[in-house]
């Protein structure tokens, strides 16, 4: 703990040159003994680093040698911290204390409370390169990394919060994690925020977080098809909460109210929110044309409704609903021991014309396929001889096929995406999504990197293999007709 308000510390500058001095040598010591070991089979290095490291937590604690000090005040309070440091240390870590100390050796810092209640966290990480964060302290962290310019820190917080998405939290933490890294320009936390989001929105539509999401936000999200959720009555549902929460303009409702793809609802359901929701009657207006369309869709039969409307768009394109009729979930006991397979079934498409009609499907997963380059030839060299081949060569293989074929197909192709979950910090998310085409029966790249042998594996949970396999039916056009 740095020391706080009260008497300075005796100290002479001797000392601090000599701590400074000390410091360097251990330094330059360090980086030479590689180049001085090498080569030398009776070399071994003496490493007293953590000695050196409890020296510098206690030159901090005690403030021997302090040549500088620090002074954070905050608005909300009359009361500063005071810590008495080390300009040589500060400089080393931070550019942005190298130019504040570099004429003085008092400054005055004014911070907001969050950051000023993780200030000595943070100057503990200058003198010793570590720190131990909590969940709603990255921002804040974040923040004092990029405002002091310690470039490390900063990075290692991105990557503690890239890593922590799926960490169980009262308020949530997703959201705000988003939305501070659009703010900071920070596009590669931001893209794993809104995937993760995508992914696993279900668990975040009943969260405190849902109320928190920007408008802008929120229609990223609903111009996704890659969102994983029950149904998509569960997101209009979430998204009605939304509405009565934040009670947007009229445009801004309109543009979130049309991006919900009502013919992926059922008529019983559309019926009962133009007669129970609310937020539906305030803005029918502005969805008005959109449920017409939708009943029509459901009304008419496929191939005669692409005649006249254009079913190539979003609004008629599935998103990943985990409910039984779009789809089944498979959990592979001990998914390294050997070939399995199982089968379900699927309605034929999302109108009510072919919600009776089922699809029946095949699954076939292997653990140990083999690319045709990997797999045994017989050698010129040795009659007979095979080329070794290793386990750890083949990669996991799942192949999707229907059990039929059928004339109710026509206008019908099927995108089959397969969602596969781990656990992170406790909970199941999903970490990889693969999707794939009626063309092709496998996904070339499913589990490329995944290493099944290993119980410890970060794919498996209780050494099984989660996946949930959704079938998408897209109508495509056959036949133009002008309207």
């Amino acid at each position: 703990m740095a020391r706080l308000t009260g008497a300075r510390p005796v100290a002479t500058h001797r000392w601090g040159c000599a701590a400074s001095a000390f410091l360097l040598l251990l330094l330059t010591v360090q980086a030479a003994q590689k180049a001085d070991l090498s080569g030398d089979a009776t070399a071994a290095t003496i490493n007293h680093s953590l000695t050196l490291l409890q020296r510098l937590q206690e030159l901090l604690q005690n403030g021997n040698g302090s040549d500088s000090v620090l002074r954070v005040r905050t608005a909300a309070s009359d009361e500063a911290k005071v810590f008495h440091t080390h300009q040589l240390l500060l400089s080393l870590q931070s550019e942005v204390f190298e130019s504040l100390l570099h004429n003085q050796s008092t400054i005055t810092l004014h911070e907001p409370p969050e950051t000023a209640a993780l200030f000595e966290k943070f100057i503990r990480y200058l003198y010793c390169g570590g720190v131990s964060i909590l969940l709603h302290q990255a921002i804040p962290m974040h923040q004092l990394a990029s405002k002091y310019r310690v470039w490390g820190l900063q990075r290692g917080v991105a990557d503690y919060m890239k890593t922590h998405l799926a960490s169980e939290s009262s308020q949530g933490h997703v959201v705000g994690w988003y939305h501070y890294a659009v703010r900071i320009g920070d596009a590669a936390l931001q893209e794993s925020c809104l995937q993760f989001l995508a992914w696993n929105l279900s668990a975040v539509l009943g969260s405190a977080e849902w109320g928190s999401v920007s408008v802008e936000l929120l229609l990223l999200l609903l111009e996704r098809s890659d969102l994983v959720l029950h149904s998509e009555l569960e997101l209009y549902t979430a998204v009605e909460s939304w509405l009565s929460r934040r009670q947007p303009e009229g445009p801004v409702a309109k543009r979130v109210l049309r991006a919900i793809r009502y013919p992926m609802i059922a008529p019983s359901q559309l019926f009962r929110l133009q007669a129970q929701s609310p937020v539906l009657a305030r803005h029918y207006g502005a969805v008005q044309d959109l449920l017409f369309q939708a009943f029509q869709f459901h009304a008419a039969s496929p191939l005669h409704f692409a005649k006249y409307f254009d079913v190539n768009c979003s609004m008629f394109l599935p998103r990943n609903y985990l409910a039984p009729s779009w789809g089944s979930q498979w959990v592979i006991n001990n998914p390294a021991r050997d070939d399995r397979s199982t089968s379900f079934q699927t309605q034929l498409g999302p109108s009510s014309h072919d919600a009776g009609k089922r699809v029946t499907w095949n699954v076939l997963f292997s653990p140990r396929w083999l690319p045709v380059s990997l797999r045994p030839v017989y050698s010129d060299s040795v009659s007979g001889a095979v080329q070794p081949v290793r386990i750890e060569d083949g990669r996991p293989r799942l192949v999707i096929t229907p059990a039929m074929s059928s004339p109710d197909f026509a206008g019908v192709s099927f995108q089959k995406t397969v969602l596969v979950g781990v656990r992170q910090q406790g909970r199941v998310v999903v970490k990889h999504a693969y999707s794939f085409h009626q063309s092709s029966d496998e996904a070339a790249d499913f589990l490329a990197h995944a290493d099944l042998q290993k119980r410890t594996s970060e794919y498996l949970i209780d050494n099984s293999l989660h996946l949930h396999i959704i079938i998408k039916p897209i109508y495509h056009s056959l036949i133009k007709v002008k309207k």
